[in-house]
């Protein structure tokens, strides 16, 4: 890509990546025909596709459409192989399903993008208290169980992954299950959402505390996704950086308060729309400090996003990663375009540049290129982002979306 041009435009979002895998391991849960909506066309959710193949689901993607058709039989596989559950780390959403409605699964344990630890210790010790047996085999995790029944658990972390795990796992355990320190992503709440309409009886979700009681049996519904608030952010960050103006439609501004209000202090007009928000810069961005949390926190995967938009301000700022240990590796490569981030632990101290200076990087993980992607927009001369496959995992079309909004980028082969 080639720096130095403003984005202007508009751009619609699509469903969110963080949710519609989730949504689709939660139709293992009822026997025959889901359909999801707003389905980003995204490589996570072809390997998803391949993943729930095998489990003996029938799968079509129309994917002009946005829309996905699972065809789930009455009796599903329960094994969740290695060469695709190394290839998203949400694969393991499969597990509560399995446990609950076929009482076995045996799951390899998971990959994903390289950004720290996350241990799988919550998702075992909940469902270990509703009467799951585990075990570690060769490489997978077995686990067995009867019916599951009711349980109070309380998550040592608000964990995104075990808090859906164990919410679909309680949905048709024997009782009530309380789940304490549960979560509270907008992603939970849409995933909560699919599992009522399917017959679920939940209350509390997108608070610290969720109660289910469990049912007999659910039914297949038709759901809509929930828009991706990452995506959404990251264009909007990508506005103030460039000085652009930019609208995001099929956006929840009431997901991104407190994003939103970060770029209003770097300077930036945000102003809020029924279907999404517009963001404009006149100027250089002024620097904001930033700390990451559980929601309603800041996201970790906007951490990247706003380093880069850091490193053009005016100003020094402290950003500071409090999920994810190993998510400043992108620091260095941001640092061959010329941005001045120093790393200690948890905190990176970022001071402003006028201008960042185009030269080849590497993506680690999604929201790495993303935010390489970001300050290649902003870099003098050519920037040259390897690793594209990354953003591919949670941005459908990224480089379109750019061009349409003006930016001077290609995808290589």
């Amino acid at each position: 890509m080639v720096g130095g041009r403003r984005l202007q435009g508009e751009v619609r979002v699509t469903g969110a990546k963080n949710s519609v895998l989730k949504l689709m391991a939660a139709s293992l849960l009822a026997p025959g025909t889901t359909i999801l909506r707003e389905v980003p066309d995204i490589y996570d959710v072809e390997v998803m596709c391949e993943l729930m193949r095998r489990l003996g689901c029938a799968v079509a993607r129309e994917v002009e459409a946005a829309t996905l058709t699972i065809v789930v039989p009455d009796r599903v596989q329960t094994r969740a192989d290695y060469d695709l559950v190394r290839k998203i780390r949400a694969s393991i959403c499969v597990l509560g399903p399995l446990v609950t409605r076929v009482g076995h699964a045996d799951i390899a344990l998971p990959g994903g993008d390289a950004i720290g630890s996350r241990g799988l210790d919550m998702h075992i010790d909940g469902l270990t208290r509703m009467g799951a047996d585990f075990t570690s085999e060769h490489g997978y995790l077995v686990a067995h169980a009867g019916r599951l029944h009711g349980a109070q658990v309380h998550l040592d972390f608000p964990s995104v992954g075990a808090t859906e795990n164990i919410l679909m796992a309680a949905v048709l355990a024997r009782g009530t299950t309380v789940l304490e320190n549960a979560a509270r992503e907008p992603e939970i709440v849409d995933l909560a959402n699919m599992l009522r309409a399917m017959g679920a009886d939940i209350q509390g979700d997108g608070s610290p505390s969720i109660t289910i009681d469990g049912v007999e049996l659910l039914h297949p519904v038709e759901h809509t996704t929930v828009s991706d608030r990452i995506v959404a952010g990251t264009f909007a960050i990508a506005a103030v950086m460039t000085q652009g103006e930019v609208r995001v439609r099929n956006a929840s501004a009431a997901h991104l308060d407190l994003a939103l209000d970060k770029l209003a202090r770097a300077g930036a007009e945000v102003e809020l729309h029924h279907d999404g928000f517009q963001v404009r810069m006149e100027h250089r961005p002024r620097s904001v400090d930033i700390v990451t949390l559980p929601y309603p926190g800041i996201a970790t995967d906007f951490q990247p996003q706003f380093i880069a938009m850091n490193a053009v301000a005016d100003g020094a700022a402290m950003v500071t990663e409090n999920i994810y240990e190993a998510r400043f590796r992108f620091v260095q490569e941001l640092a061959r375009l010329g941005a001045d981030v120093r790393t200690d632990g948890h905190h990176a101290l970022v001071r402003g540049h006028l201008q960042l200076s185009g030269a080849p990087v590497e993506a680690t993980d999604i929201r790495a290129g993303a935010g390489l992607v970001l300050a290649g927009l902003v870099a003098d001369g050519i920037t040259t982002v390897h690793g594209a496959e990354h953003v591919d995992r949670g941005y459908a079309g990224f480089v379109g979306q750019l061009r349409d909004l003006g930016a001077d980028v290609v995808r290589l082969p």
